[in-house]
């Protein structure tokens, strides 16, 4: 099989390094790719938001499959593009992607598919974000509708903060604040049969003790020892398969990567959010413990028989994640500067630690940051506390000037798991 994926972060190096150990893929293409993927990949460069060349390139290399990783090509319609060249594609249409591209139209679908979420408010005038806020009271949770990176969200007690934020948007969703600790889980979809995968935990805070800004994600952890083991077949039957019925019941199926952001509350689980693609740096964790071949799932959910599926098969293993990320991120990132030691990770720790590359760039010999998040150091171990150490380990081996990151990824979790 030949498979080309579009995208250029660390999810995609992800689901790129899974494809290459995949004995049924005997060509794999990225586009645009970056320093990291390109030793798993060919590169080619392409408009990712193009879907007319996106699908040109498919094209040409006589692709098998195309696996669109980001939200924004999603949203700009890459997939339909593709799709109507013929060609397989795991990622959903332009109107399915919608889940994500708009906080309204999301809060929409659940309420039409009983899905249980945040009580909200969607506000377009100052005067309906002063009685939104007004209504449900710090702490005040505001969203961007639309598409933003990962940073669209403000959770603050600050009135003032929340409502700048507000009015910053064009059309913003204010809603409840939920409690509790948040799930990322995801499920592989054709439009009718939905497959979880296994949950995992992200940090959105910058800094230790989740403080400081919210950030696209500053690292993440699989298995979650303190999660009930029967979370994910209840997110199954109250969450992801309603969510899939009630987008094909409106004419618009989603095929592709269903992502639930969740939180566990005091009165159950509730969506904080959906995704239309891979959550990274989730991504890296979770395919760090897929056994099944990836390959072949993602063409049965691209070409509608995900139902023949055998059950997916998962390590045992503990897999932790901690993002590298670049002076002054979440703000305007500095780039250019050179990284160190990535040959020492992959000469001393691999194969259980590894890093992934999100914002790189090649430089004649040199590898230089080229974004905010700069790498996710990867790895697995029998337990979280031996995945925590053996990432740690290889973090520390890596040298980039001012660059920052989080001591703290998956330490209550080793803790809780330790203590049981």
């Amino acid at each position: 099989m030949k498979v080309l994926v579009i995208g250029g972060g660390a999810r995609e190096h992800a689901l790129c390094r899974s494809l290459s150990l995949d004995p049924d893929v005997n060509a794999l293409y990225c586009a645009p790719g970056n320093a990291g993927i390109a030793e798993v990949a060919e590169l080619r460069p392409v408009d990712a938001l193009d879907g007319a060349a996106v699908a040109a390139l498919a094209t040409d290399l006589g692709a098998d499959l195309v696996v669109v990783g980001p939200e924004a090509p999603l949203v700009a319609g890459v997939a339909d593009a593709v799709r109507a060249a013929g060609i397989p594609v795991f990622g959903p249409s332009a109107e399915a992607a919608q889940l994500e591209g708009s906080k309204a139209f999301a809060k929409d679908v659940m309420a039409a598919a009983g899905v249980p979420t945040a009580r909200s408010y969607v506000c377009t005038t100052p005067e309906e974000v002063d009685e939104a806020l007004d209504a449900f009271g710090a702490p005040y949770v505001v969203k961007d509708d639309g598409l933003a990176a990962g940073k669209g969200v403000v959770v603050t007690e600050d009135l003032e903060a929340a409502r700048a934020h507000a009015l910053a948007c064009d059309r913003v969703v204010i809603e409840e604040y939920l409690d509790g600790p948040e799930v990322s889980l995801f499920a592989i979809t054709d439009g009718v049969t939905v497959l979880p995968l296994q949950p995992a935990q992200d940090f959105k805070r910058a800094l230790d003790g989740d403080e400081g800004p919210n950030t696209g994600g500053m690292g993440a952890y699989s298995p979650l020892p303190w999660a009930d083991p029967k979370l994910v077949d209840e997110v199954l039957e109250t969450v992801l398969q309603p969510t899939v019925d009630e987008l094909r019941r409106r004419g618009t199926p989603f095929s592709g990567l269903l992502y639930a952001g969740l939180a566990i509350t005091s009165r159950g689980v509730r969506v904080i959010e959906f995704n239309a693609r891979f959550g990274d740096p989730e991504t890296q964790v979770v395919l760090a413990r897929l056994r099944t071949p990836l390959a072949g799932v993602l063409l049965r959910a691209a070409n509608g028989t995900l139902d023949a599926q055998p059950p997916l098969v998962w390590r045992e293993d503990a897999a932790v994640t901690v993002v590298i990320a670049s002076h002054n991120y979440p703000g305007t990132p500095r780039t250019g500067d050179p990284i160190e030691g990535l040959d020492e990770v992959a000469a001393e720790d691999g194969p259980d630690a590894y890093v992934l590359h999100a914002g790189t760039r090649r430089e004649g010999d040199a590898v230089v940051s080229a974004g905010g998040r700069v790498l996710s150091v990867t790895a697995t171990g029998s337990d979280l506390a031996e995945a925590r150490t053996k990432a740690y380990k290889a973090v520390d081996r890596i040298r980039l000037e001012g660059s920052q990151h989080r001591t703290d990824i998956a330490a209550k979790a080793a803790e809780a798991a330790a203590g049981r």
